[in-house]
């Protein structure tokens, strides 16, 4: 019970940083034209911000999840260290997960043409940016 209520409290503070985690991704996506969607969710696959068109973030942020449980393990029992990213190229584009933080994933869909480089470029800075703003949410928190 007191875990349910602890996680129900932080998944309370996460949202406060909706608003500018959503400003960081709009921003993101002007820097690159070629992003399709980007989306913020926490490491347990809660939605924090996204900029999509279509209606599928929660079920992108659940597998983001899923990939980050993965990349997790293939990284650490690999010895390469702490996940840091991961990209998937489909025939139809990019999809490319970030970490943001402790607590945070970064998530972007672009096309084809995008340059890749200048993509791991300002998703980099903008995972810093995420990660901060919900770390510092969090805590805020655990200040209360």
């Amino acid at each position: 019970m007191r875990r349910a209520l602890r996680l129900r409290a932080e998944r309370r503070q996460l949202m406060t940083a909706e608003a500018e985690v959503l400003g960081e991704l709009r921003r993101l996506r002007a820097r690159l034209p070629q992003l399709t969607g980007a989306l913020a969710a926490s490491a347990d696959g809660l939605v924090l911000a996204h900029d999509t068109v279509d209606g599928a973030a929660e079920s992108v942020a659940a597998l983001t999840a899923a990939a980050l449980g993965v990349g997790r393990r293939l990284t650490e029992s690999t010895g390469q260290g702490g996940f840091r990213e991961l990209l998937v190229r489909g025939e139809a584009g990019y999809v490319a997960t970030y970490a943001a933080g402790g607590s945070a994933v970064l998530t972007l869909l672009a096309e084809p043409r995008i340059n890749v480089g200048r993509l791991h470029l300002e998703a980099r800075r903008s995972s810093l940016r995420i990660g901060d703003l919900v770390d510092g949410a969090l805590e805020r928190r655990d200040l209360v």
